[in-house]
């Protein structure tokens, strides 16, 4: 044990730094992208300043947090996107510490509603537009935990101007389930749906909101989802963020 964590020592030292549950309801917190100070983050893990500022330090170190400095106050968030998406990986796997918060902020609940996860779409509205894309066998379950995309949905993908030919296949396929940490029910994942989110920004359907993760729709993909999808983004909750 002792040499397999020598030849991995980066990752043997994260998987040590997340695995302290203060340190993790801590992480966890910061999880929908907000840059929160010590006091907020030693509430959520339900220890003192004093032992948060130390947890802290090392996360610092660690490299799995950034701060930010304003006057005499020091803000925390995630490094990266990396982190994130490392969390919302074991988040999946098992469930999140408990965690006190305060009641959720309105950015918490847009994260919650569309976010991107590895550059694809998540949350509630990821998880619907799955459910259209499977309700209109455009996709099935295959082996392997990914989808398998049906002659319908190549068809229906050519007309949207994303031939599946052209895409890039990765080893994991060009479609995958991604089981969606907030929602615990898969979302779309891979090649397939990272092309899906470009091009819906690109069509003014959707919009990425800059320094977050949280993805808003418009009038026009409310419309568009809709008619091509089934997906009715206005029965989701919370309210939808439409720019």
């Amino acid at each position: 044990m002792q040499q397999a964590s020598q030849q991995h020592p980066k990752l043997a030292s994260t998987a040590f730094l997340m695995a302290d549950p203060a340190r993790a309801a801590m992480l966890m917190t910061l999880l929908d992208g907000r840059a929160l100070p010590a006091g907020e983050l030693a509430y959520a893990a339900g220890i003192t300043a004093q032992t948060a500022s130390a947890h802290l330090g090392k996360l610092l170190t660690g490299g799995l947090l950034s701060v930010e400095v304003q006057g005499r106050h020091r803000y925390y968030r995630l490094a990266n996107a990396q982190v994130a998406a490392a969390l919302e990986s074991l988040a999946a796997i098992d469930p999140a510490p408990v965690i006190r918060e305060r009641p959720r902020s309105r950015q918490a609940q847009e994260l919650r509603w569309a976010r991107c996860c590895y550059d694809h779409l998540a949350g509630q509205l990821g998880v619907a537009v799955t459910r259209g894309l499977q309700a209109r066998h455009f996709i099935v379950d295959a082996p392997d935990k990914q989808f398998a995309v049906t002659p319908a949905g190549n068809a229906w993908l050519a007309s949207m101007g994303l031939p599946v030919a052209q895409l890039k296949t990765s080893r994991r396929g060009v479609a995958r389930q991604c089981l969606d940490w907030t929602e615990r029910e898969h979302h779309l994942g891979g090649p397939l749906a990272v092309q899906l989110l470009r091009l819906w920004c690109d069509k003014g359907w959707l919009r990425r909101v800059k320094d977050s993760r949280a993805v808003q729709i418009t009038p026009a993909g409310r419309t568009g989802l809709l008619q091509e999808l089934g997906v009715d983004a206005q029965s989701l909750v919370p309210a939808v963020s439409e720019v």
